[in-house]
Order: C-alpha cells, then sequence, then structure tokens
C-alpha cells in the first residue's frame, strides 16, 4: 500500500479530534502517574543507602530487579493486553503500582533489603501493563502518519511525570510552603512513595469512567479509512494468531535489540543522575542547580521524542530507522563530550543533551515502531516485546554499572558509549525498509 503524502493532513468527522483528545489526555495522565510511582525511587536512592547503610550495588539490584519484571512483564501482559483492551489493562497496573508504593513506604519500618527488592520487582511486573495498554487504546485512535507525532507527546506524557516527581519530591524532603499559608515540614522519604500512589488512585477513577478502547464505541466509523491497520475495526487479536506474526518477524528482534542500547543508556542517566550531582558535584536537592537539571532533562526528554516523531512523520513519510540511526551516533558525541567535562554546568548540559537522545529513540522505537508493526490487533504485543528489551537491556547494564559506580564515577559516561554504538549500527541494517510488518498475511 503506497505511504500518504508527508504533507497530508487525514481529515476526521466533527467531534472526533476534541473526543480523541480527551482520551488521550486521561491516558496520558494515568501513564504520567505511573512514572510518579516509578522515578520516585531516583530521588529516595540516596536517602535509603544512607539510612540502611546500602552499597551503590545494592541499590543496583533494586533497580535492576525492577527493571527485569518489568522487561518480563512487558512480553506476557503485552500479549495479555491484546485479548483484554488498553483501558482494563492500564487499571489492573495501576492498581498494583498502587498497592506496591504504599508498601514499600511501609516497608521503610523494617529496612530489609530483601523486602525492597520483591516489592520492587512485583511493582516493576504491575507497571508493565502500562505502556502496552497505552499503546494498544492509540492504535485504534491514531492514523498511520499520525504516530510518530503522537509517540512524541506519549514521550511528552512520561517525562511530564519524571518532571512532577522531580519537583515534588526534593520539596517533600526539604518541606515548603503550600499555597503561602501552610507550612509543610521536611518528610521521610517514605512520602516519596506514598503520595504518588495517592495521585495514581484518582487518575484510575478517572480513567474507568472516561475512557474507550476505540473510536467505534464512541460512533466514529471508518476515521482511517483507507488504512490497512484499520480495516478490521476489531481490537481482540487470537493470542496464538498475535504470537506467532510478531516473534517470527525479524525487524521486531532488531529493534528490539536496538531498544535495549537505548534502555542501557536511558536508565544510566535516570537513576542515577540525582546521585552523581549529590556525591560528584556536591549539589543539594534543593540548590537552584539540582532544581534546573532536574527540570531541564525531562522537559528537553520531551523536546527529542516530539521532534524526532514529526521529523519520521513529515520528512520520512512514517519511517523509523533512518531517524533513529542518526540520532544514535549523534548520542555517542554528546556522551563522549560529556566524559571531558569539567564543570557543573557543563555536566548538567550534558546530562539534558545525553537525555534528549535517548529520548528521541524511546518514542520512535517503542510506540510509533510498535503500532506500525502491529496495527490495531497486535500493537501491545509488539510494544511487550520490544520494551521488553529496553528494561532487558537496561537491567542487565545498571547491574555493571553499579558494580563500576563502587569502585569510582570517573567512567560512568564511557560506560554508555558503546550501546548508542550498537543501537546505530542496527538501525542502520533496516534504515531502507519502507515498512516494519512481516511480509505475510496475517
Amino acid at each position: 500500500m503506497a505511504q500518504p503524502h508527508a504533507s497530508a493532513r487525514p481529515v476526521h468527522p466533527p467531534g472526533f479530534r476534541a473526543r480523541r483528545g480527551l482520551n488521550w489526555g486521561v491516558v496520558g495522565l494515568m501513564y504520567t502517574s505511573y512514572y510518579l510511582c516509578r522515578y520516585n525511587f531516583t530521588l529516595a536512592n540516596k536517602a535509603i543507602a544512607d539510612e540502611f547503610h546500602f552499597t551503590k550495588s545494592d541499590m543496583s539490584t533494586i533497580i535492576s530487579t525492577q527493571l527485569l519484571a518489568y522487561a518480563v512483564g512487558q512480553i506476557v501482559n503485552g500479549l495479555l493486553t491484546d485479548r483484554l483492551g488498553g483501558k482494563r489493562a492500564m487499571l489492573i497496573g495501576a492498581a498494583g503500582t498502587v498497592a506496591m508504593n504504599l508498601m514499600f513506604g511501609a516497608a521503610s519500618f523494617w529496612g530489609m533489603l530483601w523486602l525492597f527488592v520483591l516489592l520492587r520487582g512485583v511493582d516493576g511486573y504491575s507497571q508493565s501493563f502500562g505502556a502496552p495498554g497505552f499503546i494498544k487504546i492509540n492504535a485504534s485512535w491514531f492514523g498511520e502518519t499520525e504516530r510518530g507525532t503522537f509517540a512524541g507527546v506519549f514521550g511528552f506524557m512520561i517525562n511530564l511525570g519524571r518532571l512532577v516527581i522531580f519537583k515534588l519530591g526534593p520539596a517533600l524532603l526539604a518541606g515548603f510552603t503550600f499555597l503561602g499559608m501552610w507550612e509543610v515540614p521536611a518528610l521521610h522519604w517514605r512520602w516519596l512513595f506514598w503520595i504518588p500512589a495517592g495521585v495514581a488512585s484518582l487518575v484510575a477513577v478517572v480513567l474507568a469512567v472516561v475512557v474507550k478502547d476505540t473510536p467505534e464505541e464512541l460512533g466514529f466509523v471508518d476515521v482511517h479509512a483507507g488504512e490497512a491497520d484499520h480495516a478490521d475495526i476489531g481490537i481482540h487479536g487470537e493470542i496464538g494468531t498475535v504470537f506467532r506474526q510478531i516473534v517470527t518477524n525479524p525487524v521486531v528482534w532488531i529493534i528490539a535489540l536496538a531498544y535495549s542500547c537505548t534502555g542501557a543508556v536511558r536508565q544510566s542517566i535516570d537513576q542515577w543522575f540525582p546521585r552523581y550531582l549529590m556525591e560528584v558535584r556536591h549539589l543539594d536537592m534543593a540548590s537552584a542547580t539540582f532544581q534546573w537539571t532536574g527540570f531541564l532533562i525531562p522537559f528537553v526528554a520531551s523536546a527529542g521524542s516530539l521532534l524526532s516523531g514529526i521529523v519520521s512523520d513529515r520528512f520520512f513519510q512514517g519511517r523509523r530507522a533512518p531517524v533513529a540511526a542518526a540520532v544514535y551516533f549523534i548520542e555517542v558525541g554528546v556522551i563522549l563530550a560529556a566524559a571531558q567535562a569539567q564543570s557543573t554546568v557543563a555536566i548538567v548540559i550534558a546530562f539534558v543533551a545525553i537525555s534528549f537522545t535517548a529520548n528521541s529513540t524511546h518514542s520512535l522505537l517503542g510506540p510509533a515502531a510498535a503500532m506500525d508493526i502491529g496495527g490495531r490487533k497486535m500493537a501491545a504485543f509488539a510494544s511487550g516485546v520490544i520494551d521488553a528489551f529496553q528494561y532487558f537491556g537496561a537491567s542487565v547494564a545498571l547491574k555493571g554499572l553499579g558494580y563500576v559506580l563502587d569502585e569510582s564515577w570517573t567512567y560512568y559516561f564511557y560506560y554508555m558509549v558503546p550501546f548508542g554504538i550498537v543501537g546505530g549500527l542496527l538501525m542502520l541494517s533496516i534504515a531502507k525498509r519502507t515498512s516494519l510488518k512481516k511480509q505475510t498475511a496475517v
């Protein structure tokens, strides 16, 4: 099927865009709240280690276990989501992450490493319902030449969660004045887990009431007429068929391996930059430099997600691989430059720039490519397989990084370089393809 012209804008029936925006907004906020419940650990890392005398390797065990459980869950839950539907999957995940965050905060009264590892692992599995559910819903609501841009906005919602927790977390730990009237004292780190759980609970209620899995549920029919992905309005794929179509597509595995490289770099920055700034640059969380870094990393990451998606939609007719390959190689140069940085300002710029590149490939290869490959019936499992490898890669890489950091911070940036090179080479291998789908009939 011929690709639509890059400049063509889909024409939709009256009221469709507004209702899609509402649907997407609530789903996006749900996923944002997942991230509040995920990146809270990043800010609590040093406080937990100091209180219970855990090493960096111990803390990496907690992080890696969550990432590994998330990776396994992406595959299992991606397949389940294609059967259950995205809305139901997101609500299951929300219930799980709320419960685990409440229990993780309560576990602070005992301080046992194995308990923290267990709870964070179950939380990782629960959260793995989120991305497949999000992508499953939006595969039905967005057309083929809208998905790169959507993926960029998807990245924005992720980074909104990071932005909020990086602002809220330090305030909770340091104390603040609410509305200029009420003094909130400095709180224990356990509140970094309890408050996000409360937010996620509220958003889940709204999602249950407002969100619909498909446009057809609201009477919008043939809104993407002529697109193969939308020829069949059904969304509930047969598990066996979905499994065979996705796992026998070689492109899925190339993208998945590249995505593992994205995960290694992205999580190396996200999970460890606060502690790097505190221990190497001796910054306090309440300092202006730390606050600006916490703001700029997700803000610029969002810009990278959106820009890369728009470029792939409008200038490459929906092809993701050429754009991703270029970004990976730019990332290598940025990381090498970061390793030579001497001043705190230069380090902050480096963190922001690496986050820009890592989140660009994150949005291109996760939601956008997964929807391109799977369509509305198989997008969740395609996403689950690809995204799983992001977290398999991150889990292994961060465990190794923990041992490196126990010795010294010296090789922190250099550790990330090989991942950018491998990711770029893998994307080059499929850069000329005009379709990511398996070349056989479903």
